[in-house]
């Protein structure tokens, strides 16, 4: 396939990529030392919230790992990285209730959530499909037929990641307005929680960018190879 133009800016994507993770992973240990003032753990912030919004039915488990946090659809239940679970740090209360936002999103049927869990079928089949086209398609003498049903799958997979934007954006703002109003934070922390929110989201927005990026490149090699 040889080396495209768009290829300097997908670089530069990976490092920005690179980048995020070092910074998501830098601010939360920086703020993993800074004790809320509120003295809950991540697991006793994640909790109340639930509570306070009438999902009491949702339990929350620990699992091993650092930043493997997340909240379980299917099963209805937020699982916590062991130092969310048990630390009182502005990080641990940011990432509990972070992940707790999600759980109300799924409880209010919040509509970019929805979709995602009914396009996640398909987007594990078009993911696996996809790279198997393309390179099929490069390596048989451009062959534009298997090139443009390999754009159309991995489209699929790239609409998948834009629609987890605003569903990651949404749980974190929904976050730190609860956090405030239940006084889990003071205002002068919510400076630390946006911190860790936002370190966070960065990479969701990196890997799109990357995404997009190849996207565009496929695109443009498919539409020159038609001319």
């Amino acid at each position: 396939m040889g080396f495209h133009p768009i290829d300097f800016l997908i670089f530069i994507a990976f490092g920005i990529s690179i980048w995020a993770q070092f910074r998501v992973k830098g601010t939360f240990n920086r703020w993993a030392q800074v004790e809320a003032s509120s003295g809950l753990t991540g697991y006793q912030a994640a909790r109340r919230m639930l509570d306070n919004n009438g999902l009491h039915d949702i339990p929350i488990e620990p699992v091993p790992g650092a930043l493997s946090d997340h909240y379980d659809p299917v099963s209805r239940v937020v699982r916590l990285s062991e130092p969310v679970y048990y630390e009182r740090s502005i990080s641990a209360i940011s990432v509990a209730c972070h992940e707790v936002g999600h759980a109300i999103q799924h409880a209010e049927s919040y509509s970019m959530l929805v979709l995602r869990h009914r396009i996640f079928p398909v987007v594990n089949f078009a993911s696996s499909i996809a790279p198997i086209l393309l390179i099929a398609g490069f390596l048989l003498s451009m062959n534009n037929t298997l090139i443009g049903l390999g754009i159309i799958f991995f489209s699929v997979a790239v609409a998948f990641q834009l629609i987890t934007l605003p569903v990651e954006f949404n749980a974190s703002s929904r976050a730190r307005d609860l956090m405030v109003a239940d006084g889990f934070i003071t205002n002068n922390e919510e400076r630390g929680v946006a911190k860790v929110l936002n370190a966070a989201a960065l990479t969701y927005v990196a890997a799109t960018l990357i995404s997009l990026l190849q996207l565009f490149k496929f695109i443009a090699i498919f539409l020159n190879n038609r001319d």
